[in-house]
């Protein structure tokens, strides 16, 4: 569960810091869909849980995925908030609106990634429910040919 959570954390890190600081925010919400399956996955592949077990062990994956990507979703917060500083590069300028104070800059950055970064544990997790069953269904069935036992 941890060699996957980790490995599924290094994809979502990268791709929620270059999705967040480089786009929006909300492009965080796309991550969990490749790297809760792959941490459910990676799971399965890694552990080979029984049935009765593997759900748990699905969900603790993705949830440590969720955590590391929340981790990058805050360092994003915090270099849109440094940026955002000018008001020149503020976006509701493109809509005539009136510029924002720092104050609310760093407000806003860091309320909207917290809650985003809450929603993507949770997505993370049950997709990594859903990563271990389709391991489950596909690779982790026994085969039927199984090797005679050793003497």
């Amino acid at each position: 569960m941890l060699k996957a959570g980790l490995i599924s954390g290094a994809v979502a890190f990268l791709l929620v810091l270059v999705g967040s600081a480089g786009l929006s925010p909300f492009c965080a919400l796309c991550v969990p869909l490749v790297t809760g399956l792959l941490a459910g996955y990676l799971t399965g592949t890694f552990e080979k849980p029984m049935p009765d077990d593997a759900m748990k062990r699905g969900a603790g994956a993705g949830a440590i995925v969720g955590g590391i990507a929340m981790v990058a979703s805050l360092i994003a917060a915090l270099i849109n908030s440094l940026v955002l500083q000018n008001p020149e590069l503020q976006p509701g300028r493109l809509l005539g609106l009136p510029e924002a104070s720092p104050t609310m800059v760093w407000i806003g950055q860091f309320g909207v990634n917290i809650c985003i970064g809450l929603v993507n544990v949770g997505v993370n997790a049950a997709l990594g429910i859903a990563g271990v069953s389709i391991w489950r269904n596909t690779a982790g069935k026994p085969t039927g040919t199984e090797l005679p036992p050793a003497p």
